[in-house]
């Protein structure tokens, strides 16, 4: 059984049937997870029928492609209701996302009914998300709860963690929703989604992810006891992000890049700059892979009455009013906005030409405040740099080939395709660039937060001049490169930016083997003295003393009068964990920021990195 197959359930469904199973059964729920996963599937409508045996039959049904209540998975073996394949068949599916949060259904919309399981939210009048100094006691209770759950997951590691331990997520995920807390919820649906998948061996999973995943969780759940006013509405964050209008909009298009997500959808995405250089974007996708990717670039834009394509889009202009913009710069296609076509501008005129005269550094310092692994979802901004670069050539690397580039401030940056989908044009595009050294080029790319200047290529000026080229959808012809015989700028040596050579990664590594193997593994490590020494030669003494803590931390375990083991302390291990986890990550956000600094006059010498700013700002933070 594929699990792509079943239907979405909603997560307070797959916690109420785990919690209803006898502890007996609960310790065969992850056998029963895999074993009905052997099993094969049947739809017919809205109802899916899995074969748990020659006799039995088990039923998910799902009106409106979710499952909604426990009462719709039901079981035809002789221990059901109570028995466990039922829970196992959530557990198995995917997690539905959750509605809409209440305060932010649009005005008139009728209430979301309250569950007779859940405690009612209008029964708690201080957990409405209106603007209050601190959280309500219903919030502050839904965010420890995900703190016990989050430490849960961080105390088994990922092989540990098991449906018992996810169910507990999911109820703590759906009482957070409920409790005005969807950023947090959000997060923890999140974790259970990479459980799964790393349980799973999904080739697409990355530790890096899920620790970026968790520590998410935890930090947003720890912030929800502790932050007032404007801090804590970004704790708290919010279940749709508003459209909010900005009158009449004089917009230029730039480019368009094709959208494809590891969970089906694909289409595009059209980037247009207003006259002040604010960047906007009308997309396009929804379930249909990389082959709708393709063909929705040349069907119409869906804002107003233009009829350009999204091709079209990107080279040309429009004239909007009545215009709403999301936080991130999406632009609503609501009744109201009316949008016609208007004289667009090249990447040479005003007001585009511009977005090129910022300097890098600037540049990347924005794309990071966008890009950071726990930057504020509703924070705005655009993780894309405009430069002018000098091709140099193809680079081998152990992931790939990249296309090496000198910008005019002197700095060499890595050039990398956005998506390997041979139907796209990324990797062909790029071959075909990294053959014309010396070419001189415009590019726009997306900034990969790295130790060194990054970034995945996304569109370029043609490379003899006429237009502009989207590099996954236009393809380049060898004609369309310039004379092979132009000069060519030697290459410059590869220094690999301040943060080439840090040994920061001695901490990330321990960060990222607690989450997998758990805490008992790290606790067995014994002396980290050399890894210590090594990272305070570097400058980074935080950062010793947080690899020192944690190891300490997970070995620690305290006996009582007969020398017996007592629980283990999972709240000061996870409070140590994320310590690490945050430091890293502002350590190596500002490595990456560092890394795009203006080439100076003089010998080469990698700077060394502070250990002060937001990476020790954030470790002392969260250890208070």
């Amino acid at each position: 059984m594929n699990d792509d197959r079943l239907p979405p359930v909603a997560p307070e469904v797959t916690a109420t049937l785990v919690e209803n199973l006898s502890p007996r059964l609960r310790k065969r729920l992850d056998a029963a997870v895999t074993k009905l996963g052997a099993r094969p599937t049947h739809r017919d409508g809205d109802t899916v029928t899995i074969q748990v045996d020659d006799e039995t039959e088990l039923r998910l049904h799902a009106p409106g492609g979710v499952v909604a209540t426990a009462e719709a998975i039901t079981c035809g073996c002789l221990l059901a209701p109570a028995c466990v394949h039922r829970a196992a068949a959530a557990c198995a599916a995917p997690t539905a996302d959750p509605p809409p949060d209440l305060a932010d259904r649009p005005t008139g919309a009728a209430p979301e009914p309250a569950s007779a399981t859940d405690p009612a939210s209008a029964t708690d009048p201080a957990s409405s998300p209106s603007s209050q100094e601190v959280a309500s006691p219903a919030q502050r209770a839904a965010a420890d709860a995900l703190w016990s759950a989050g430490a849960a997951v961080l105390e088994a590691g990922i092989e540990g963690a098991g449906a018992v331990t996810q169910s507990a997520l999911l109820r703590a995920a759906h009482t957070a929703r409920i409790r005005h807390l969807p950023r947090a919820a959000g997060a923890a649906l999140s974790v259970v989604t990479l459980l799964r998948a790393a349980r799973a061996g999904d080739p697409s999973y990355r530790t890096a992810d899920f620790v970026t995943a968790l520590a998410e969780l935890l930090g947003t759940a720890h912030r929800v006891g502790t932050a007032s006013g404007a801090e804590l509405d970004a704790a708290r964050g919010r279940a749709r992000r508003p459209y909010s209008p900005d009158g009449s909009l004089r917009l230029y298009g730039l480019f368009t890049e094709p959208v494809v997500t590891d969970s089906g959808h694909g289409g595009v995405r059209t980037w247009v700059a207003g006259t002040d250089g604010r960047l906007f974007t009308v997309g396009d996708v929804a379930p249909g892979g990389v082959g709708r990717a393709v063909g929705v670039a040349d069907r119409a834009v869906r804002l107003g009455d233009t009829a350009l394509t999204h091709r079209e889009l990107g080279r040309a202009g429009l004239a909007v009013s009545g215009a709403t913009v999301s936080p991130d710069g999406r632009l609503g296609a609501g009744k109201g906005v009316k949008a016609v076509t208007a004289r667009g501008a090249a990447w040479t005129e005003l007001p585009l030409a511009a977005l090129w005269e910022t300097p890098p550094s600037e540049q990347a310092a924005r794309a990071l405040r966008s890009t950071s692994r726990y930057a504020d979802p509703d924070g705005g901004g655009s993780d894309l740099l405009f430069l002018d670069v000098e091709l140099i050539g193809a680079v081998r690397e152990s992931a790939g080939t990249c296309l090496l580039a000198l910008s005019e401030s002197g700095i060499a940056v890595r050039l990398t395709v956005a998506d390997d989908d041979p139907a796209l044009a990324h990797r062909d595009n790029l071959m075909l660039l990294a053959a014309a050294p010396g070419t001189r080029l415009r590019v726009i790319g997306r900034l990969v937060p790295a130790p060194h200047p990054r970034l995945t290529l996304l569109a370029c000026a043609h490379p003899t001049g006429g237009g502009t080229i989207d590099l996954g959808l236009d393809r380049l012809r060898r004609a369309d490169l310039p004379d092979p015989a132009a000069p060519v700028h030697p290459a410059p040596p590869q220094q690999g930016g301040p943060g080439a050579h840090s040994p920061l990664y001695l901490l990330e590594r321990r960060v990222e083997q607690t989450v997998s193997a758990g805490r008992a593994a790290l606790g067995m490590l014994g002396d980290v003295t050399a890894e210590t020494r090594r990272i305070c030669r570097a400058g980074l003494p935080t950062a010793a003393g947080l690899l020192t803590a944690l190891c300490t931390s997970a070995a620690q375990r305290e006996r009582d009068l007969f020398g017996r083991l007592l629980p283990a302390d999972t709240d000061s291990f996870a409070t140590h964990w994320l310590t690490a986890a945050l430091y890293t990550a502002a350590v190596a956000d500002s490595l990456c920021a560092a890394a795009w600094e203006p080439v100076r006059e003089g010998p080469a010498a990698e700077p060394s990195v502070p250990d002060r700013g937001p990476g020790r700002a954030v470790a002392q933070t969260a250890q208070h």
